[in-house]
């Protein structure tokens, strides 16, 4: 899924940087490079409870506790560090796209100010988490932050796909502006 959507920076940064050249070399950047990097960190940090379970095993009862703290040590690492990051990182490309969005009127504003709303509601989840005022997994309060960002992202991939970028924002947006 990090490489998925690190093509999807690459492929767009052509029609962003005609808008504004550091956002979208920004934008490439934090989905591109950052959220790849977090996403591969997650997956090998659950990826590592297989050996440690082997282990685990193969030490039998008086050896036991040793492997459950350190398997309990991965997975609060994961959910108290990898996760909140990625959390940060993703809000913080995602601002940088719906700018650029709202600033060059490739997609209806309406859209770009939702994402700006949600994903401002999604980066206080990781804030939340470190503080342990939520616990990370599925819980009511996580999915009530978090599911406005989930429509505002399917919302936009059909007009995406359905109506595509505004024409004439394309068309105008031939000189690169900066922040």
């Amino acid at each position: 899924m990090g490489l998925a959507l690190a093509m999807v920076a690459v492929m767009l940064f052509p029609i962003l940087k005609k808008h504004n050249q550091a956002l979208a070399l920004g934008y490439v950047v934090f989905r591109g490079a950052l959220e790849t990097v977090t996403y591969i960190a997650l997956v090998i940090s659950r990826l590592l409870l297989i050996p440690l379970s082997q282990e685990f095993v193969k030490a039998g009862a008086p050896n036991a506790s040793y492997f459950q703290t350190l398997g309990a040590l991965l997975l609060q690492g994961h959910d108290y560090s990898i996760n909140p990051i990625l959390i940060i990182v993703f809000s913080l490309d995602a601002l940088m796209l719906y700018y650029v969005f709202y600033q060059s009127n490739l997609i209806p504003r309406w859209i770009s100010v939702w994402g700006f709303i949600a994903i401002l509601m999604h980066i206080s989840t990781a804030f939340l988490i470190w503080f342990r005022l939520v616990s990370p997994g599925i819980s009511l309060t996580l999915f009530v932050i978090n599911f406005p960002i989930l429509i505002q992202e399917m919302v936009m991939a059909v007009w995406l796909i359905v109506k595509g970028f505004n024409p004439s924002a394309i068309a105008s947006g031939s000189s690169p502006k900066q922040i």
